[in-house]
């Protein structure tokens, strides 16, 4: 579905983006596997190099930064001679993001925001400002049922886990920054949609997952796999006139 493809991954090496970027390569496109952590990126690229050579690349990038990212686009393009899609995945905390709401400072509030949203926009900014000179792209921010709905803080009972506030507020905007965007490079072949997963299996105490799974349709919390088809088809030209969109993939827990 993406043979021949550019497509950059922010924060490619994570947990998410790992499985992004394998399923990217699978449908035939080169994948950049953009990462603050730079040895990260290079040990998945050097994995995935084994079964599809020429189909990956390391690169260092920090979504804070303007700089930065303008160096990716530059070297990538340099490469390529194109570049396809962006998927803006990349997900930058301080230490203290996690704790409960009574205990958030504004210090850590405002710097976690700043990071993770702030960070979206500068990418989505200078993505779409490179597409519109060069014709058109495509921009798939990650987003979150917890950006469109409340949380449901009775799952949480009889464990330390919570939903950060910062982590509501800043995917609650980005699925919003997602039709800003879309709606101010209308006309410019550019397009801009959000991808919203649920809750996503990662070593969870089980009483969390039982509760959790309670509200769900069939599978309950989702594997990384999951959600990378839905981003295949967001990504692929199956999807062409789909823009300013925010798809849902939750199992049916937002119902």
């Amino acid at each position: 579905m993406l043979n021949n493809k550019i497509i950059i991954v922010t924060g490619g090496a994570g947990f998410l983006g790992r499985a992004f970027v394998q399923a990217i390569v699978e449908q035939g496109a080169i994948a950049v596997i953009a990462d603050l952590d730079i040895m990260a990126s290079r040990q998945l690229s050097e994995k995935i190099e084994i079964d599809y050579p020429g189909k990956v690349i390391a690169a260092s990038l920090d979504i804070t930064n303007k700089e930065s990212i303008c160096n990716l686009i530059f070297n990538i393009k340099e490469k390529y001679g194109r570049i396809d899609a962006v998927v803006n995945n990349a997900y930058p905390r301080n230490a203290n993001y996690g704790i409960k709401l009574e205990e958030v400072t504004y210090t850590d509030f405002c710097e976690n925001t700043s990071m993770h949203l702030g960070g979206y926009f500068l990418v989505a900014q200078q993505f779409a400002l490179f597409f519109k000179n060069e014709g058109g792209g495509n921009i798939v921010n990650m987003g979150s049922i917890y950006g469109m709905m409340a949380p449901r803080f009775g799952v949480y009972d009889q464990t330390c886990m919570t939903t950060p506030v910062e982590y509501a507020a800043i995917k609650s905007s980005i699925i919003h920054l997602t039709r800003y965007f879309a709606q101010y490079f209308k006309g410019e072949h550019i397009r801009v949609n959000c991808l919203s997963p649920g809750g996503v299996l990662d070593k969870q105490p089980i009483e969390f997952l039982k509760a959790y799974n309670s509200y769900c349709n069939e599978k309950g919390m989702l594997d990384p796999a999951d959600i990378a088809g839905p981003l295949i088809f967001l990504l692929s030209d199956a999807s062409k006139y789909i823009t300013a969109q925010n798809i849902i993939v939750d199992d049916g827990f937002n119902i």
